[in-house]
């Protein structure tokens, strides 16, 4: 997300730095807060480092948490 605009909760992003695609849980000083898509726990993120995520990244998070906890690997 470039700029100095901040994605809103519950909007999908992607941190840059890791690779991660998370859902944005809210703000924290300078940092967006980001929680994986079937939740865990949350990580800070600098605004610089995000960008919107595709709806084929989206589709990625949510199978790879799906077959997850199919295998008994999430609750």
């Amino acid at each position: 997300m470039s700029g100095a605009a901040r994605p809103p909760a519950g909007s999908y992003a992607v941190d840059t730095g890791t690779g991660r695609v998370g859902v944005v849980m809210g703000h924290e000083g300078p940092y967006v807060r980001l929680r994986t898509l079937g939740g865990g726990r949350e990580w800070d993120c600098p605004p610089e480092s995000l960008r919107t995520a595709t709806p084929a990244e989206r589709l990625r998070a949510a199978t790879a948490y799906a077959n997850a906890r199919s295998r008994g690997e999430v609750p």
